[in-house]
């Protein structure tokens, strides 16, 4: 297994951290924690003398009002975040999740082709779903795109894209995660990323 190191911007104690269990004793119940893990020593220090905005997307202030915000209440750590993106000017798609609590990336499919931002949230939640079923967990996964969350309910990507030869590998993505979808159950709860109430999702590839 490959060793981590974790930054801890905002927690108890600011630093970096050699151990998931040593950051997690900085920020578990510490109100609007951040931080990050790393691949390496080298790139947690030059993390760490920088803003985390750079490495984890740009937070926003809260958008609701507070007794919204207390009924929504906080994201699960122990989750997967899911995040799709889609390029106006050349029509590329791409998408991928990481794990919410330490930022970790689980995933990253693309670019590919001719496509839209819901089809590739559709892909990512799927692709979630049957990392999950693979690795025998049952963690929740947030998207911030209530179409996709959708559509895997309804096992369908009900989209009125065009399918053609261009975009081919991603309509035949789309054909197996349908399949997956009718051929297995799953325990996960799949959960609406409130960006007003927590800023941007953790799998946003930041191009806003």
């Amino acid at each position: 297994m490959k060793k981590k190191y974790y930054v801890v911007w905002e927690g108890r104690t600011k630093g970096i951290f050699d151990s998931w269990n040593d950051c997690k004793a900085q920020i578990d119940g510490f109100p609007n924690a951040v931080y990050k893990s790393f691949p390496s020593l080298e790139l947690a220090e030059q993390a760490l003398q920088n803003k985390s905005d750079d490495y984890i997307g740009k937070k926003i202030t809260a958008q609701l009002p507070n007794d919204v915000l207390e009924r929504i209440g906080m994201p699960l750590k122990e989750s997967i975040a899911v995040d799709g993106a889609w390029n106006t000017a050349t029509g590329m798609v791409e998408y991928q999740g990481v794990h919410t609590g330490s930022g970790e990336k689980l995933f990253q499919v693309g670019p590919l082709e001719d496509g839209t931002n819901n089809i590739a949230e559709f892909l990512a939640i799927v692709h979630a779903l049957a990392l999950c079923r693979k690795n025998g967990t049952d963690l929740p996964i947030y998207s911030d795109s209530r179409n996709a969350i959708g559509w895997v309910k309804e096992k369908k990507a009900r989209t009125n894209h065009t399918r053609s030869a261009k975009n081919k590998t991603l309509f035949d993505m789309i054909d197996r995660a349908e399949k997956w979808l009718r051929e297995h159950d799953y325990p996960n709860q799949i959960l609406k990323w409130e960006t007003k109430a927590w800023g941007e999702n953790p799998a946003d590839f930041g191009r806003k």
